[in-house]
């Protein structure tokens, strides 16, 4: 006797934007490493990638997210210490 039922990883009406093809699914067919989504329609899953990249540009642009200035890099430790500024190994 099987002690997990195997379910459904899906279900009918939701859509997939699969990253592996380039497609778009109903329901997921590749794995879920491969894909975006569930999306409540085909037309939305299709727009998976411009959602995306919407929202990547969000964040990357978000005061909340970006305390650093952009004009170069952080200052870290001096070189040959911790990061909380004690002598290294």
């Amino acid at each position: 006797m099987a002690l997990f039922k195997r379910r459904n990883p899906g279900k009918p009406g939701e859509w997939y934007y699969c990253l592996k093809h380039g497609t778009v699914e109903e329901g997921p067919q590749c794995g879920a490493a491969d894909r975006f989504g569930p999306y409540p329609s085909r037309t939305e899953a299709a727009h998976a990638m411009d959602t995306a990249r919407e929202r990547n540009e969000e964040w990357r642009t978000d005061p909340a997210w970006n305390d650093a200035p952009d004009d170069g890099p952080e200052e870290g430790p001096e070189e040959g210490t911790a990061p909380d500024g004690r002598p290294g190994r």
